[in-house]
């Protein structure tokens, strides 16, 4: 695809080169968070349970991409002494058990710490280290329930609307831990010394609300939902339905957006009896929004598509995944890779220096763990 990262002999290792990364296995935020560093350079080793390897048949885990993998067994004292050299030799550990599970291993931040004091250890959790929560299970939606968010995201039925797993698990989880990782890293260049870094998703989601907390303090958020200015309270923020059931995105914030979005609809007043009411008085937005919901729906998505295109209207078409495959500027930025066959993401930001190596499946270590890292640094 067009823009994706380039292979090649000459190509950079990414702006992470020469970092080495101890992943133990885990689900959602602790693998996306192996992903982004792998992606950028860093050399992550997966340490799996026995026998994941075999489960993973011909292809292994395409969201371990970029890594190689052994597997230990951490219950073992084998097992144990194995993780314990190879942490020695690291920059990084990435683990996401409840808080004690890795000190009841023997593993916890005093013995890896006491091996390698340069280390960072980087924690994910959904309640933090400690907390009346800190042990209890949880989900990403659990953890946004808490936070505020969930209720904030309120359809129109009223009922709070689920973003996936994107805000609790990979927003405030995923994002943080590397934001902690990375800084924890440049601390260390100064201290010479590693520390540990506590990242816990209801913190992270609550950090992404900054600045509705910041509105709400000046008095300008509101707890009830579907009434502020970006959580559809207003009609010119809103997602709209389309004569063939689908949908059109509208942000038009600014007024000169705005004026744009009516233009586009034909509501600009060049026909007297479509005029749209004035927008800076909230008696008028029901109207308004009724307007919008009516005018939407005489055509199908593909006309509003072609009417908005290149406009800075800030209306755009709801495409599904398998849409965004074949979006034209998605494609020609590359946003979209193909690896082994399997579209997915490409690496993100990028670098103008030393750009991200093209991902690649994960490989089978072949080495011993205590040789993890080929000759030791001076």
């Amino acid at each position: 695809m067009p823009g994706a990262p380039e292979k090649g002999p000459g190509q950079q290792r990414g702006p992470l080169a020469g970092i080495r990364v101890l992943e133990v296995f885990a689900l959602g935020p602790v693998a996306l968070a192996g992903t982004i560093l792998a992606d950028l350079g860093a050399d992550v080793v997966l340490v799996a349970r026995p026998g994941w390897l075999e489960s993973q048949g011909n292809q292994l885990d395409g969201t371990r991409r970029g890594r190689r993998v052994i597997e230990l067994d951490l219950k073992s004292d084998d097992g144990r002494l194995a993780f314990l050299e190879a942490a020695a030799g690291a920059d990084v550990v990435l683990e996401g058990f409840r808080p004690g599970v890795l000190e009841r291993l023997g593993l916890g931040p005093d013995e890896l710490l006491a091996r390698n004091p340069r280390l960072v250890l980087g924690r994910m959790t959904g309640w933090g280290q400690d907390g009346p929560r800190s042990q209890s299970a949880g989900h990403d939606l659990n953890y946004l329930s808490l936070t505020g968010h969930l209720a904030a995201i309120t359809g129109a039925d009223a009922q709070p609307a689920i973003p996936l797993n994107l805000l609790g698990d990979y927003g405030g989880g995923t994002m943080f831990l590397v934001t902690g990782v990375l800084s924890a890293l440049l601390e260390r260049a100064a201290s010479g010394r590693g520390q540990v870094v506590d990242a816990a998703m209801v913190d992270g989601a609550s950090m992404l609300g900054q600045w509705v907390w910041a509105m709400r303090g000046a008095g300008r958020w509101s707890d009830e939902p579907r009434s502020n200015m970006l959580d559809g309270g207003r009609p010119w923020y809103e997602v709209y339905r389309t004569r063939d059931g689908r949908h059109m995105a509208v942000g038009a914030l600014e007024p000169a957006f705005y004026a744009q979005l009516l233009s586009g609809l034909g509501l600009d007043g060049t026909a007297p009896e479509r005029t749209a009411p004035d927008r800076d008085d909230p008696a008028t937005w029901p109207a308004l929004r009724d307007l919008f919901t009516e005018r939407f729906a005489e055509h199908d998505q593909a006309h509003w598509t072609e009417v908005f295109d290149g406009t800075d209207a800030c209306v755009t078409p709801v495409l599904t995944y398998a849409e965004a495959e074949r979006d034209e500027h998605l494609g020609s930025r590359g946003t979209l890779i193909e690896v082994d066959g399997v579209v997915q993401p490409a690496p993100a930001p990028r670098f103008s220096r030393t750009p991200a190596p093209m991902p690649a499946d994960p490989q089978t270590l072949r080495t011993s763990p205590e040789d993890l890292w080929g000759p030791a640094r001076p």
